[in-house]
């Protein structure tokens, strides 16, 4: 399992104290150290069956001071990706990413259906 995370971000600390706490391992990646490439983030989507949107952070400062809310529907698909791939604090954190599941940001409820079952 790759867990991507900002780990100055509280809510990447609560996901990764709640992988500890169920015993389950990952492999640490930072998203502003080492951000994910355009070819990553597109298979990721494409596997995830989530909306693209899902994968920005909307309530990050560098999404508000972009203006991205207005200018994401006026761009295609490869468009975004592209744009994520650029900056690290663009992604919804934390990514977790295994053979067979893709999550963007901490819910319990949702990763305990998607990752214990």
């Amino acid at each position: 399992m790759l867990f991507i995370e900002y780990p100055k971000c509280t809510t990447c600390q609560k996901a990764k104290r709640w992988l500890d706490d169920h015993g389950i391992s990952h492999e640490d990646r930072h998203i502003k150290e080492d951000n994910p490439t355009f070819e990553e983030l597109k298979e990721w989507y494409e596997r995830s069956g989530l909306p693209l949107k899902r994968f920005f952070n909307t309530s990050g400062l560098l999404y508000k001071s972009m203006e991205l809310k207005d200018k994401l529907p006026l761009m295609s698909e490869e468009e975004q990706l592209r744009l994520l791939a650029t900056d690290g604090m663009l992604i919804k954190r934390p990514l977790v990413i295994t053979d067979t599941v893709i999550l963007t940001g901490f819910k319990a409820a949702e990763w305990e259906a998607k990752l214990l079952s």
